[in-house]
């Protein structure tokens, strides 16, 4: 289906130049042939603001939807990348001084720190989850405040334990570990061996969130409770860092500083047999001669299952925003509908190759998820995720939080012995509360 498009698309440059200068009636017959509820307004263009791809399919298959919609309507859409931790600053600068792109892929709960300064697309959102299976409870979660949509969810960014196969049975252990007693077990055994694990305890946006977050949750820790007051000073917040503390007592030195960049090139060169991260890792490895053993010995597996009996995971998600000071808001929602039209979604989540899971429950049989044993971890990232402000509501606050690394920054300074676990968790109680005022 992709190479039936790019070569349509080949051949239609002229078609494309022409489609700059299309009349109004012509576009909003357009937009109609093409099954779309929004037409573009006159002269309309769009910047978009994003993080940039690990996976090259994926960037492909979100440029080639991109072209298409710009030869079907006449807008032009202009893509910016940006790391993943520059992205949150810039949008954050975009929204405030009104000004800069018209869209954003944000992180988390990033829109709810500048609501005001977004576009309500509840009529979108509703439409597309109508047409689509419905949302997965979590990625709503991350696009509705009040019951409107002030972001479209996109997907979830699915984050497995990644590991050397040959490494792990070297160590001693025929199966992964399901539970964390098992897991320390088999990352001092991997130590021994001169082949660690490694995890960021650094300020990565995905990696070292997701990583303190499952630490805090499978102990049973929750930043604040159901009625969003500070509920990090707990038995099971000590429970949480002092494990963490065993764990990086045998992980490979320097974790403390890493981001998302660090776990995988640690992996990569061999410095690490065990870490968690998004299905990139596996494919950056297979796609280079230098690695590709290294990548055929890979295996993935979801995060082991601590004293709560259940598995806890948080899941990088991203949405996409339309700002305020957008001046062609019908022809942003217009790209938006276009992208998740079924076989331009379809073709996103293949080229992507496991790497982003879908927000809309309708396409959850894309064969993505069955053509390589090693995207089972990743296949029900969106399903099982828990959103980063448990037990609260998601909201300023928890966006605050999250954007302010209070919980990396607790870890990270207990087990680099910066404070004493006591000191860490009053330092990140002290900080969460003056979020949740």
């Amino acid at each position: 289906m992709t190479i039936d498009r790019r070569k349509l698309l080949q051949g239609s440059a002229a078609l494309a130049a022409g489609t700059m200068l299309m009349p109004a009636f012509a576009r909003r017959a357009s937009a109609q042939a093409a099954g779309m509820t929004f037409t573009p307004e006159e002269g309309a263009s769009l910047r978009l603001l994003r993080w940039v791809p690990f996976v090259q399919g994926e960037e492909e298959a979100w440029n080639a939807n991109t072209k298409a919609f710009t030869d079907a309507t006449g807008v032009d859409v202009k893509i910016d990348q940006e790391s993943w931790e520059d992205v949150r600053p810039k949008a954050a600068v975009a929204a405030n001084v009104g000004s800069g792109p018209d869209m954003v892929m944000s992180w988390f709960d990033d829109p709810f720190q500048y609501p005001d300064k977004l576009v309500d697309v509840t009529d979108l959102c509703t439409m597309l989850g109508e047409k689509n299976g419905g949302w997965y409870d979590g990625l709503r979660a991350y696009g509705e405040q009040d019951g409107k949509f002030i972001s479209t969810p996109l997907c979830a960014i699915g984050n497995a334990i990644c590991y050397r196969d040959s490494h792990m049975k070297a160590a001693g252990f025929e199966e992964f570990p399901t539970d964390t007693d098992g897991f320390l077990k088999l990352c001092t055994a991997l130590k021994e061996k001169g082949t660690p694990a490694g995890f960021p305890f650094g300020k990565a946006v995905g990696d070292g969130n997701n990583f303190v977050h499952w630490l805090l949750w499978s102990h049973g820790g929750m930043t604040v409770n159901e009625a969003g007051e500070p509920a990090i000073n707990s038995p099971e917040t000590r429970a949480a860092i002092e494990y963490a503390r065993a764990l990086y007592a045998v992980f490979i030195p320097g974790t403390e500083s890493w981001l998302d960049i660090n776990n995988n090139r640690a992996f990569l060169a061999g410095d690490i047999s065990l870490t968690a991260n998004g299905v990139s890792l596996y494919y950056s490895a297979m796609k280079d001669e230098a690695t590709k053993a290294l990548g055929e010995d890979i295996r993935t597996q979801n995060l082991p299952i601590g004293p709560i009996g259940k598995s806890v995971e948080l899941h990088q998600t991203s949405t996409i925003s339309i700002f305020n000071h957008c001046k062609f808001p019908n022809a942003a929602k217009a790209y938006l509908e276009w992208m998740y039209q079924a076989d331009h979604m379809n073709a996103w989540l293949q080229g992507a190759s496991a790497y982003c899971c879908q927000a809309l429950k309708g396409f959850e049989n894309n064969p993505v998820w069955t053509s390589n044993p090693i995207h089972t971890p990743y296949s029900k990232a969106s399903a099982s995720l828990r959103e980063n402000g448990y037990a609260g509501p998601l909201g300023p606050a928890s966006a605050g939080v999250m954007a302010d690394y209070v919980l990396v920054d607790m870890f990270a300074e207990a087990v680099t012995g910066q404070r004493s676990p006591d000191e860490a968790i009053a330092n990140a109680e002290r900080r969460i509360a003056r979020y949740y005022r």
